[in-house]
């Protein structure tokens, strides 16, 4: 399986990291903490700069919308 490494912000919490850069929920925090031992010693908001690793296909397809427009 393909990985890749995620960066975090200041204040960062692993889901909130997860949800923002590749769409995860709580279903997939399991699999996070699974990829990274140790990850919950950090704390409930991570270092900024902790690298969280996580499968490269995570990220779901973008939905198609149809645009709305107020006024036409």
């Amino acid at each position: 399986m393909t990985r890749e490494t995620l960066t975090a912000r200041a204040g960062d919490t692993l889901d909130e990291l997860a949800w923002r850069e590749r769409g995860l929920g709580p279903a997939d925090l399991p699999r996070l903490f699974a990829l990274n031992p140790g990850i919950a010693d950090l704390g409930a908001l991570l270092p900024l700069g902790a690298v969280v690793i996580v499968p490269a296909a995570a990220r779901p397809a973008t939905p198609v919308s149809d645009l709305v427009q107020l006024w036409s």
